[in-house]
C-alpha cells in the first residue's frame, strides 16, 4: 500500500516513523531537523514545524518527504532481493554497524565497513561497482548511500529493514538484538 497523503497534524515521531527519511528529505531541501539549530522536537507536528520555519506550505513540505520516500524506495533492496543477488554473486554487502555488532550477528559475505575499506572505495573501486550497505534497521543505511551516490556511485543500495530485517525474512539464524 502507498501512502499519498500525511496529515499536517501528524506528530514529527509519527512521520519519522512513518516515513524514515524525512528528516533528511526536510534538512536536504529546507534546513530542518539536521542539527540543533533547525531541530524539532518529537511531539511538535509538522505544521507546528513548517510555521516556525518560514511559514513553509504544509501541503509543499508533505509533498517533497513523499516524492522523497518514492526515491528512497529505489535506492533500497529488499532482503530477498539482496539474498538472491549474494547467491548469485552479483553484489558486495558491507556492513557499516560497529565491529561489536558486526561480531554479534552478520549476514554471510558480508565485510565489515573500515576507515581502509572506505579509502578503498572511494580511490580504487569503479563507479558502476553494485554494492550495497546495511545497517542495524535501514536507518542510517540510507545516508550512506546518498554519500556513495553524490561521489559518482550509481549501483549503489541500502537494505531495507537492515540486518533485522534479513533476520526476519531470509534467515532466523542471524541473532536479532536491540540497541541500547
Amino acid at each position: 500500500m502507498t501512502v499519498t497523503t500525511i496529515d499536517p497534524s501528524l506528530t514529527m515521531r509519527d512521520l519519522l516513523a512513518a516515513f524514515p527519511g524525512a528528516r533528511r528529505a526536510l534538512f536536504v531541501k529546507y534546513h530542518i531537523g539536521g542539527c540543533s539549530s533547525c531541530g524539532f522536537s518529537p511531539d511538535e507536528t509538522l505544521a507546528e514545524v513548517c510555521a516556525r520555519n518560514e511559514n513553509l506550505p504544509v501541503d509543499e513540505a508533505i509533498a517533497h518527504i513523499l516524492r522523497s520516500d518514492e526515491e528512497d524506495a529505489k535506492a533500497q533492496m529488499t532482503p530477498p532481493e539482496l539474498a538472491a543477488s549474494l547467491q548469485e554473486g552479483a553484489v558486495k554487502l558491507l556492513d557499516i554497524r560497529t565491529r561489536e555488532e558486526f561480531e554479534a550477528a552478520c549476514i554471510e559475505g558480508a565485510v565489515l565497513f573500515t576507515q581502509e575499506l572506505m579509502q578503498e572505495i572511494t580511490t580504487r573501486w569503479d563507479k558502476g561497482t553494485r554494492f550495497v550497505l546495511a545497517d542495524h534497521d535501514g536507518s542510517r543505511s540510507m545516508d550512506a548511500v546518498a554519500y556513495f551516490a553524490g561521489h559518482g556511485f550509481a549501483n549503489v543500495k541500502a537494505l531495507r529493514g537492515g540486518i533485522d530485517a534479513w533476520s526476519q525474512e531470509v534467515d532466523a539464524n542471524v541473532p536479532r538484538y536491540e540497541l541500547e
